[in-house]
């Protein structure tokens, strides 16, 4: 190895261990065990292979001594032929070995990465929306990439480099003992001057490297927040782009001025580390040139140890930073445990069955819920917080109890914050009540798979989130199986079918992130298609028209119209007209029910809905089909 590439690699090390003193985990290093078993027939010919690259990088030097002793002997030519062949023939080998090694280290650490992303992957699909709620959505996408690479050089790179460097180091000392050991303790002297400087240029580095992160993950924050549609339409509207230029030109130019000095600092570490590498190849050949010549050491000798050199500084420093490049990996592999060691507080029964065939029953039985505390459900370095909220969830729903029958509309009503949009989470168990039961026909959604749970049962929201997908992969997530005309009937009844006509790709239209490019009430219309297009039994309509203009809503009125036909319906805070048709209705104050009957029972009752109707309809040009809120 190239004596320079030596000092670097020494100066990473040394920078990589003020980064990070963690102890050892024994816990974490048989979890990581487990995860190398399904690889471990790959790991041990990967090791072997290591090895045995080390055992000819040494012999290499060796012979290059021989030819020498040949030559210098006045030796017969064929015996230097055949010493420069078999060097030849190691080359060869060196260079066939060190292919298969790449493959085996890259197919063993891309499959390390496979298995590390797909495990965390779908543990974090299972995970409750309180832990979205929570979580900084960089900070985990950076444990899916990040850190699983991390881990993975734990095995790609590090686990064959202490193998290799190990055989190489013992298997070179012993060779250089052997020709002179006088020469080999004096070279051995200066490893100190090529180690001890690293570990204190280390520290600084790694102070810089700590500074331009910093700035960096700043960096990265603001081009994450500005760079979205909202973010750069709020920029726009408050007339900021001068000031967020310069803000974000400053923390640049930072960054700049660390790349320069750390530049320096590297240039001038190599450089000095190069020299006294130079000073170690000159007293070998200084001393060593003095013992040919006073025959004491056959010049062969003295050109393999000038060569076996280069091959011992390397594995001795590499070997110096092992131990750090070790614990970085663990570091990793310990962040990504973080994760896969964080229960779902949803799991479904191993003898779970599948909702009841026909028209479904939704019932809330004396059902008590309070949202989970942080501890529970999240991570403080997802959060970016020191430590995590360990109380208790505020209870937000008090014995609440109501049936909706098949093919009955549910309606609830009440102030924001009463509890209306925690009920309708509770239905698709997207969390589980802390007492009482939910039910689909007579069974507790906690003994139902969480398939037929999906299947059986829809929702709309007031965002009508989308993925930054085409119209069809958006229609499509609902039931993957839908034929073309499926698709369009879908449109049709939701309205929507002209517009996606007229698009410039049709079906194929990518709608952006969070479908920005349609307008509210497209979006709406759109996540109306995908529920009609799922055929599900239940529907849960969350003020799905609450922010939308009177045209809009017209249009998605009709399509929610198409959606409620012959379904099982739970609507909260929708439009006076579909609250005046529900069977029931319901009224929500912090968490419980206070009034429920039909529209005309509950203003003759003169209560909370009563009240609610009265405000909303004495202002002046107000109409009964304006919103219950």
């Amino acid at each position: 190895m190239d004596m320079e590439v030596t000092a670097w690699h020494s100066l990473r090390s040394a920078m990589e261990a003020q980064q990070d003193r963690r102890p050892f985990s024994k816990a974490t290093l048989h979890r990581i065990a487990a995860f190398a078993r399904p690889h471990r027939g790959r790991i041990l010919r990967f090791l072997l292979l290591s090895a045995v690259t080390a055992l000819l990088a040494v012999a290499t030097p060796v012979l290059a001594g021989r030819v020498v002793d040949t030559i210098v002997r006045g030796g017969d030519g064929g015996a230097v032929t055949g010493l420069a062949l078999l060097i030849a023939l190691i080359a060869v080998a060196e260079a066939g070995l060190g292919l298969l090694i790449r493959w085996l280290s890259a197919t063993l650490g891309e499959g390390l990465i496979l298995d590390l992303r797909t495990a965390v992957f779908d543990h974090v699909q299972r995970m409750p929306v309180a832990f979205f709620t929570r979580t900084r959505t960089g900070a985990l996408v950076s444990r899916l990439n990040n850190d699983v690479i991390g881990a993975q050089r734990a095995f790609s790179n590090t686990l064959s480099g202490v193998v290799s460097n190990l055989v190489t180091l013992l298997l070179t000392l012993a060779v250089m003992l052997t020709i002179s050991w006088q020469i080999t303790l004096l070279a051995l002297v200066l490893l100190p001057v090529f180690v001890v400087p690293a570990r204190r240029m280390g520290a600084r580095m790694a102070d810089l490297q700590r500074e331009a992160a910093g700035h960096n993950a700043t960096m990265g924050t603001q081009m994450t927040e500005r760079f979205s549609a909202p973010g750069a339409t709020l920029i726009k509207l408050f007339g900021r782009p001068a000031e967020e230029s310069a803000e974000f030109a400053e923390r640049a130019g930072r960054v700049r001025d660390i790349g320069v000095r750390t530049a320096m600092l590297q240039s001038t570490f190599v450089t000095a580390l190069t020299l006294v590498s130079a000073l170690a190849l000159a007293l070998v050949y200084g001393l060593g040139g003095h013992y040919a010549l006073s025959g004491s050491l056959e010049p062969g000798a003295v050109v393999a140890l000038a060569l076996l050199l280069t091959r011992l500084y390397a594995p001795l420093t590499a070997l110096a930073g092992a131990r750090v490049e070790v614990m970085s990996a663990l570091v990793s592999f310990e962040r990504v445990f973080e994760i896969l060691d964080l229960k779902p507080l949803i799991a479904e029964k191993p003898d779970a069955r599948r909702v009841p065939d026909g028209p479904v029953s939704v019932e809330f039985d004396g059902v008590s819920f309070g949202y989970p505390s942080a501890d529970k459900v999240s991570l403080a370095s997802l959060e970016e917080v020191a430590t995590l909220d360990a109380g208790d969830g505020t209870q937000v729903l008090h014995d609440v109890s109501f049936t909706a029958e098949p093919g009955r509309m549910v309606a609830l009503v009440g102030s924001s914050g009463a509890g209306k949009s925690t009920i309708a989470q509770l239905l698709p168990r997207l969390y589980d009540a802390d007492a009482g039961a939910v039910r689909l026909n007579g069974v507790d959604v906690r003994d139902l798979t969480a398939d037929s749970i999906r299947e059986t049962m829809g929702m709309v929201t007031q965002d009508g989130h989308l993925f930054h997908e085409s119209v069809r992969a958006n229609l499509l997530l609902a039931r993957p199986e839908a034929t073309e005309e499926e698709i369009w009937d879908a449109l049709r009844r939701s309205r929507l079918d002209g517009l996606v006509a007229s698009l410039p790709d049709g079906l194929d239209t990518v709608v952006g992130e969070r479908g920005y490019r349609l307008s509210g009430g497209e979006r709406q219309r759109l996540t109306i298609a995908r529920l009609l297009l799922a055929r599900q039994r239940v529907v849960i309509l969350d003020e799905a028209t609450a922010h939308l203009d009177s045209t809009s809503e017209a249009a998605v009125q009709e399509a929610l119209a198409e959606a409620l036909e012959g379904r099982t319906a739970v609507v909260i805070a929708h439009r006076l007209s579909t609250v005046r048709a529900a069977d029931l209705i319901l009224v929500v104050e912090a968490g419980r029910i206070v009034e429920r009957g039909t529209h005309e029972e509950l203003l003759a009752a003169g209560g909370r809905y009563e009240e609610l109707h009265r405000t909303q309809f004495e202002r002046p040009g107000a109409a009964e089909d304006q919103p219950v809120r």
